[in-house]
């Protein structure tokens, strides 16, 4: 048996396909024809794009917009500049192989990237790897693995899995994998939970351990691999997987249901997307609409900016698509997203420079193409306009003075502008928190984003594997800031949603509830089973609950309360 980190939930049984590598070594060699040389490095490239845009369009057919928009940032990678004439210069000037010279290239540029504290720079290196081992296999005329070709039933084993892997899995033959390397936030493990595949990462030894065809068991709830299992472990495991597919099925049961606890108070259960193609997941998985739409995607798909009208038409989209209100989330760029399009300033710390409404500030004109395309598109549903990242009052009314400019310029051009938008904002930075009770006076709502809120509440890099353990979204200090933000929009009569990791997590359902948080917003795949959660519970017994976690000292007594009080 194998411990590894729980990455998807689930049950896998089946035997391992061990996807490997071919040898990549690169043995550098001297050149006289050097135009031949650069010739065959660009045919290469050309040939990876190919490969790449294949593989794009394999993945938007399982995955959602942002997830498959990891491609977007391999293509990226792919006509980087600065790469490309590094590769050539040094074949021009060392009369090197293509292969040797990416190689040396590659190798600088994932170093660099590997060693810097920026969670989004230590993102790309793994794009930089994926790239340029296609890349070299081209060059080197070798074949590199392909799990779509793959057609039996499976439990895949491999070092790790790169996006390209990933994506073309095929959900109803790859029962679910395990790696050597990777964490919860991975992209290959963020790809497992969208497919629904279960899988372990982190198991450190597995591809020495375990042999094509050997039978694996694979928990992905508990985080365990078992190696060619007994008879009796078998049985008991597909008893276990038996358990959890009638639990998935039971749920969709509740797709229609209004999330109301047993003391009959309703909460509204919405989802987060990334663009108009995860609609239907929200529709399947019984959203009541949209409570974090990230429209940076739209930036993030080319090199160009969006126009208006490209804007324009894939918010009327998601209104038209979505019975429910829709909030949609202004331009949050920078931190850790960065766009081909908009050049950002290189600072010490991103995350806590020139992002989201502060760029908005600096880019007007970006900013405004946006605000018209989303009051063009009000008129088709319940819109509802969020602005990240305010800190002040100020940045809050400065933001809905340009709203409210260029409102009256489409009013005067006769454009129809819905008379009922919200605008809110994002509750992501602890000052905003503190002085909740002034914003409710002005916003319509607030929607807190606690994956910010933890990292500044703690002054820690949530990323960050050294210093994990501040990423506490259950201490008492967290539950202070949430309760004096909701408590503040209450007496002013105004609603308050969740749109970070926290609304999903079971654990968190109940102090939620308690604390009375109005709207979760999460994944899609994890609305029906919060739903399921919040209708067994009692809505005055969870603000007991609550109550009493709010006089804790550690998130571990709260944990433990919140064990001790539920079944969870």
């Amino acid at each position: 048996m194998i411990k590894g980190i729980a990455a998807s939930s689930g049950i896998a049984i089946a035997k391992a396909y061990k996807l490997v590598m071919p040898d990549l070594t690169v043995t550098k060699t001297t050149i006289e024809d050097v135009e031949k040389e650069i010739a065959c490095y660009e045919e290469a490239m050309t040939k990876t794009a190919k490969d790449l845009e294949m593989i794009k369009e394999a993945a938007s057919k399982n995955l959602s917009a942002e997830e498959a928009a990891v491609f977007d940032a391999h293509a990226l990678v792919l006509s980087d500049p600065e790469m490309k004439s590094q590769v050539e210069d040094k074949i021009k000037n060392e009369k090197i192989n293509a292969a040797a010279a990416l190689d040396e290239v590659a190798n600088t540029f994932i170093a660099m990237f590997e060693s810097m504290d920026d969670d989004y720079f230590r993102e790309r290196a793994a794009d930089i790897k994926d790239v340029s081992r296609r890349l070299l296999a081209a060059l080197l005329g070798k074949q590199l693995p392909n799990p779509a070709l793959i057609d039996e039933e499976v439990v895949i084993i491999a070092d790790d899995l790169t996006p390209s892997d990933t994506a073309q899995l095929n959900k109803n033959l790859v029962r679910g994998f395990a790696t050597n390397i990777g964490g919860r936030t991975s992209h290959s493990a963020i790809m497992a939970r969208s497919l629904e595949i279960p899988a372990v990462v982190a198991c450190k030894t597995i591809t020495s351990e375990v042999n094509d065809n050997d039978m694996i068991i694979l928990d992905g709830s508990e985080g365990l691999v078992i190696i060619n299992p007994s008879d009796e472990e078998i049985t008991t495991y597909e008893k276990k997987r038996d358990d959890y597919v009638a639990y998935r099925e039971e749920l969709k049961k509740l797709k229609d249901e209004k999330t109301v606890t047993t003391d009959g108070h309703h909460v509204e259960l919405v989802a987060n997307i990334g663009s108009p193609k995860d609609i239907e997941g929200v529709l399947e998985n019984g959203g009541e609409g949209v409570g974090l739409y990230r429209t940076e995607f739209l930036y993030m798909e080319s090199a160009e900016l969006p126009t208006e009208e490209e804007q324009f038409n894939a918010y009327k989209a998601v209104l038209e698509g979505i019975n429910g209100p829709v909030v949609v989330r202004t331009l949050d760029i920078g931190g850790d997203k960065e766009i081909a399009a908009i050049d950002l300033p290189k600072e010490m710390n991103p995350f806590l420079g020139v992002r989201a409404i502060r760029l908005c500030f600096q880019r007007e004109d970006i900013f405004r193409t946006q605000l018209r395309a989303l009051l063009r598109a009000s008129v088709y549903g319940d819109l509802r306009i969020m602005f990240p990242m305010i800190a002040t009052l100020q940045e809050f009314r400065q933001a809905k003075a340009l709203l409210l400019e260029e409102k009256e310029k489409l009013t005067n051009e006769g454009v129809t502008v819905s008379p009922n938008i919200q605008v809110g904002i994002m509750i992501e930075i602890p000052a905003a928190a503190v002085l909740a009770d002034q914003f409710a006076k002005e916003v319509d709502f607030f929607s807190i984003g606690t994956n910010d809120l933890i990292q500044y509440t703690f002054a820690a890099d949530r990323m960050s594997s050294s210093i994990s353990y501040l990423y506490q979204p259950f201490n008492p200090s967290i539950l202070r800031l949430v309760k004096n933000v909701i408590d503040a929009a209450h007496k002013e009569g105004k609603w308050v949603g969740m749109c970070g990791e926290m609304a999903g997590e079971a654990m968190a359902a109940p102090l939620l509830l308690g604390l009375g948080l109005d709207e979760f917003s999460m994944s899609a795949t994890s609305v029906l089973g919060q739903r399921k959660l919040i209708r067994s519970l009692s809505k005055v017994e969870m603000e007991k609950l609550a109550s009493e976690a709010l006089q804790k000292g550690t998130m571990e007594e709260v944990v433990e309360l919140v064990k001790g009080a539920t079944e969870l």
